[in-house]
């Protein structure tokens, strides 16, 4: 089943999208949001799949899908967490700086709590006052969940993995290290998410979503150029299960909970990555580029995002198909509050 929010109020209006992603129907009758349908999943979902099939088949009152006219499925959520997978990623950072990876980072994933009130729609520009800020995109895929309870186990939270997404985690990498050294996590520096158009159930992906994750390149495209193909699974060191329970550990999670796999993020023949045209994967992060640059020669090279730079986030079927739509967010200039 696919699912999206349609521009409209705070919450959207949800919609049931097509496999194919070329129509949608309205859904408002069941559930007026895809919070609400989340808050009662057992009792709306069968009717909420029934209405895909309905659509998949060509009968019901539907309408073309417009990507562009969406709000991110969740257009805000009661939260938002954000992992880190890939310990490449870490590693790099980490490398950069002369620091070792903690060995416990390997067994205890990290986790931050973010700002999930003003998320902005996959089509939205991402807004920034001033360029040295560091704008960087970060492509990942998350899942949304229905109530968890604490203390639950991997395995057990993965039945509670009810809709998956791909993300751009939008991140101030200059404002990102003065927050740090106050020791007390992110805040100025993660700046409104966006979502991709379209949010799906686990059984969408078939044999590619196994052991929580999904085995397919995510893709990234920079000012129109290839910039990412890294494997969702590959060098994965939490699957999002694993995700799920870390969260839920001292606490329960509510329905409409988002969970982030973290910047996905690949080795390149057991070493640091390379770019797509020197035969690499790429990245999903500028960041990760400017950490090899600086491993390599000692300085960073590529720039941060600029005004009028566009990054685009998507992911294929096994047949080239498009599986959650596209995300393509353009960096503007923000002009300060119209008061």
């Amino acid at each position: 089943m696919k699912l999206a929010s349609l521009k409209d109020g705070r919450d959207g209006q949800l919609v049931v999208v097509s496999r194919d992603l070329s129509q949608a129907v309205h859904a408002s009758d069941i559930a007026p949001t895809l919070q609400a349908a989340l808050d009662d999943w057992d009792v709306i979902a069968p009717q909420l799949a029934a209405r895909y099939e309905l659509l998949n088949a060509g009968q019901g009152d539907s309408f073309p899908f417009d990507q562009t006219a969406c709000e991110s499925p969740l257009p805000r959520a009661y939260q938002w967490l954000d992992g880190s997978a890939y310990l490449n990623h870490v590693e790099l950072v980490r490398k950069a700086r002369g620091a070792k990876v903690p060995e416990s980072f390997y067994e205890d994933p990290l986790m931050y709590q973010g700002g999930s009130d003003t998320f902005i729609g996959p089509r939205d520009d991402i807004v920034a006052a001033d360029e040295a800020y560091g704008i960087d995109m970060e492509a990942e895929i998350t899942v949304i969940t229905d109530d968890v309870p604490m203390g639950v186990s991997a395995k057990a939270a993965a039945k509670h993995i009810k809709l998956i997404m791909l993300v751009n985690d939008v991140s101030l990498r200059g404002l990102i290290p003065g927050e740090l050294a106050k020791g007390f996590g992110f805040v100025q520096s993660k700046a409104s998410c966006a979502f991709s158009p379209v949010a799906v159930t686990p059984d969408e992906l078939g044999d590619a979503w196994a052991d929580s994750t999904i085995d397919l390149p995510l893709l990234v495209d920079y000012n129109n150029k290839p910039f990412g193909k890294a494997n969702v699974k590959t060098d994965m060191t939490f699957n999002m299960a694993e995700l799920v329970a870390h969260a839920a550990k001292t606490r329960d999670l509510c329905a409409g909970s988002i969970v982030g796999s973290g910047t996905v993020s690949n080795k390149f023949e057991g070493g640091e990555g390379k770019k797509i045209e020197h035969g690499g994967v790429g990245y999903s992060c500028i960041a990760e580029i400017r950490m090899i640059e600086k491993i390599q020669t000692g300085e960073f090279i590529t720039p941060f995002m600029s005004f009028g730079d566009k990054v685009g986030i998507e992911m294929n079927d096994a047949d080239g198909n498009s599986i959650f739509g596209r995300i393509e967010n353009h960096v503007e200039k923000y002009e300060g509050p119209d008061v």
